[in-house]
Parts: C-alpha cells; sequence; structure tokens
C-alpha cells in the first residue's frame, strides 16, 4: 500500500533577487521537507503526493495520476521514464478502449453535422493535450539545491537545469518538478548545444542556430527562406536599416544581416531568455553587417526600410509561457504589429508580416478578418509570397489536426503605408 503525504503550498513573495515562487512541505518517514515547487506550463503542485518506486504497478500510477496524486520517484530514473511512457499508453488508447477518446470522437462527428465551427474541434484537442499533460506531469523528480538528482542511473542534469532556471546561488535550495519537465530541459540543453542547420545562413559549419530553453527553435524553414528570397525595396536614404520584431533566436535578424543591401539590423524581444539567445547567436555567427538587440514591445525607436514580424500564428490563449511563441491571445503582437507599423516606416519601406493561413484552416481568424485589420492600420498589400510547410506534421494523417495541416500555408504578405 503506498504512503502518501499531505502537500502544503506556500507562495514566497517576490524579491530583488528573485521572482515569486511556491514552497512545498510534506513530512516523509517522519521527516519534514521542503522544495521549490517548479513548473514552467504554471501547474499547480499536487495537494497530495505518494512514494513512488520500481515496484508501483502501472496501473496504479495511472489512477493515481488521473486523481491529481503526485507520484515523488525514489526508484531508478530510468524506471521513472518507463512509467511515464506506461501512462502515456494508457491515455492514448484507441478510441474503442477510451471513453474520452469515445468522447471526443463523438463530439467532433455532432460538430460536423450540427455546421460547429471548426475551431471547436481544436480547442477539444488542446483540452486533451492539457488533460494529457496533466497526468503525465504528475511523475515528479526532487532536485538538490545544485540541481543534482540522487536516483540511481539518473543523468548529470546540472548544466541543463542552470541554463534553464538560472545558475544556483549562495541561497539555492531542493526544489521539485516533473520528469516530463526534466526531459524538456535536457532536450533543449542538447539543441542547444548542437544547434539547427539553417541553409539560408549560407555553409556549414557557421549555419547553425542554437535555440536556448523556452525560446521557439526555427525547425520550419519555409518562414525563413521567405525573408531570404524576398526583394527587398529601395532604400531612399544612405543607410538601409531593417527591424526585426519579436526576434526570438535571432534567425531572421541573421538572415536580414546576411544580405548585401542591408546595413544595420535591430532585434528586438520582450522575453530574457529570448534576448539572451539572440545576442549570443548573433554573436556566434559574426555577420558582415550589425545586429543591435534590445527589449522593447514591438518596435524600436526610428524608422526602417524593412520591418519583419513573425507573430505567434494562432489567436488563442498560451497555455504556459513556452507556448507563447505559438499562441497570441486576442491577436495582440499580430494587432500591434499592424497597428504600429505605419509610423515605423521609412518613405517607400515596406512590412513583411510572417503568418501561416493554419489559424483560418482551423476556423480561428478568417482571411477576411486579417484583410480587415491591415486596411484598419492604414496599411494596404503591396504583394503576398506563399510557400507550403515541409515540417513531418503535415503528412501526418493521425494527427487530429491533419486536414488543417495538410492545407497550411506560410505567407510573407509585403505591406505599405497607403
Amino acid at each position: 500500500m503506498p504512503t502518501f503525504f499531505s502537500v502544503t503550498a506556500v507562495t514566497l513573495p517576490e524579491t530583488t533577487a528573485a521572482p515569486a515562487s511556491t514552497l512545498i512541505q510534506w513530512k516523509e518517514a517522519g521527516v519534514e521537507h521542503s522544495a521549490l515547487w517548479r513548473s514552467e506550463r504554471g501547474a499547480a503542485p499536487p495537494r497530495r503526493i505518494v512514494e513512488a518506486d520500481d515496484t508501483m504497478a502501472a496501473d496504479t500510477a495511472y489512477r493515481l495520476a488521473c486523481e491529481g496524486t503526485g507520484l515523488l520517484w525514489r526508484g531508478d530514473f530510468q524506471n521513472a521514464r518507463q512509467m511515464v511512457q506506461a501512462l502515456a499508453r494508457r491515455i492514448d488508447k484507441p478510441p474503442k478502449a477510451s471513453r474520452l477518446a469515445r468522447v471526443a470522437v463523438k463530439k467532433a462527428a455532432d460538430n460536423a453535422v450540427s455546421g460547429v465551427p471548426a475551431g471547436q474541434d481544436f480547442h477539444l484537442h488542446r483540452q486533451a493535450q492539457s488533460q494529457r499533460a496533466r497526468v503525465l506531469g504528475m511523475v515528479l523528480i526532487e532536485f538538490g539545491a545544485d540541481y543534482s538528482v540522487e536516483l540511481r542511473r539518473a543523468p548529470d542534469a546540472r548544466q541543463a537545469c542552470a541554463e534553464a532556471w538560472g545558475a544556483p546561488g549562495e541561497a539555492a535550495q531542493p526544489s521539485v518538478a516533473s520528469l516530463r519537465e526534466l526531459m524538456g530541459v535536457i532536450s533543449a540543453h542538447e539543441w542547444r548545444k548542437k544547434g539547427v542547420e539553417i541553409a539560408a545562413l549560407g555553409e556549414a559549419p557557421n549555419n547553425r542556430i542554437h535555440p536556448h530553453y523556452g525560446v521557439f527553435s526555427p525547425v520550419r524553414g519555409e518562414y525563413v527562406d521567405l525573408v531570404a528570397s524576398a526583394p527587398l525595396p529601395a532604400s531612399p536614404g544612405t543607410k538601409f536599416v531593417a527591424f526585426d520584431i519579436g526576434a526570438g533566436t535571432g534567425v531572421l535578424s541573421a538572415v536580414l544581416a546576411l544580405r548585401p543591401e542591408v546595413d544595420q539590423v535591430v532585434a528586438t524581444d520582450l522575453d530574457p531568455r529570448a534576448l539572451e539567445c539572440a545576442r549570443e547567436n548573433i554573436y556566434r555567427l559574426r555577420l558582415p553587417s550589425p545586429v543591435k538587440v534590445m527589449q522593447a514591445d514591438l518596435f524600436p525607436e526610428g524608422l526602417a526600410s524593412v520591418i519583419v514580424c513573425n507573430p505567434p500564428w494562432l489567436p488563442a490563449r498560451p497555455g504556459s509561457p513556452l507556448e507563447g511563441a505559438v499562441y497570441d491571445e486576442g491577436s495582440r503582437m499580430l494587432l500591434g504589429f499592424l497597428k504600429g507599423l505605419p509610423s515605423h516606416l521609412a518613405p517607400g519601406g515596406e512590412g513583411w508580416l510572417i503568418l501561416s493561413n493554419f489559424a483560418e484552416q482551423l476556423g480561428l481568424r478568417t482571411r477576411a478578418e486579417l484583410l480587415a485589420a491591415i486596411k484598419a492600420s492604414g496599411l494596404k498589400v503591396l504583394g503576398r509570397i506563399d510557400a507550403k510547410p515541409e515540417h513531418p506534421k503535415a503528412a501526418d494523417v493521425s494527427n487530429p489536426l491533419h486536414k488543417a495541416r495538410a492545407a497550411e500555408v506560410t505567407s510573407l504578405w509585403r505591406l505599405g503605408a497607403v
């Protein structure tokens, strides 16, 4: 019979040295324990936890996880990974064996018959994914103050954790996070070391972008190629300046800086992780034109001959900070870019809006709404260059959103002031 421990969560106030955080406390084998709770997706700590190890049956673990009980792993690390895989198999059972899946399929069919917008299917899919993440996130790992994991066959993830969570200081203390979160941290660390090859940056080995944890990786090359090949407007001044709004890894800034017509690039972002990532990539690439990376909400001061923005493509609420590069609630960034664009364009300049029609295919936004927003901002469409995505999801017929993904087109909208 597993032993359960009640969890007390205490909110630690924000200080000049650290943001607000949550401390969890529990008693195990008569010993008081406390640790910082870590969840990048903003999940609350479980109200109770149970000591779990290699002897726990997967069916028991699945029942407990579905109930919201955290499984604090005390066994072999690799067996913990296998437990998460076992939980995933139970969640992903075919419709005949899963009541939740049958309900989802029935709802989708009912929507199709009753004329409910396609966006409903997307929201049902997101709800299912959220529930899946919640259950799989119940396998918990305890870290030492230096991010060490004292489990048999556990990897040394201290550097990966320091990159994602910050170097442990003198006041560092133990912490608890889900195993899935740790695996995401380790995966991001490997991507950061290896980098992503970007053909538009030239020949290897100097053509790699190294994404940081929490910064969207440029694995979809079609939007990068669009910026690399689109014709630049003529610059009326002596200096051709380009702005990259929401720079992320800095990949589009680098592509612009390699174009011989461009004299200077100014890259902006609000996210500290993105700013650090862009600066490191720009420094590593040794580009021929200077790139200034600065923190700003959309536009820097001044005018530019070309202003590029690749906002999140889906107008929906992010489920976590990590989803901020994909979901743009209320189209805040898209509409902000359009509204501010005319006042930052140099005479004859162009705004390049990089946008997929995936939201249109899902019924989350119409083409008419996009064109109306462009017109209302005092802009006109000068042209559009389209590209079909080549990522694996576009060809995956088992994906619940395959129909929308198969019809997806990524476009570079060339916009000018009226």
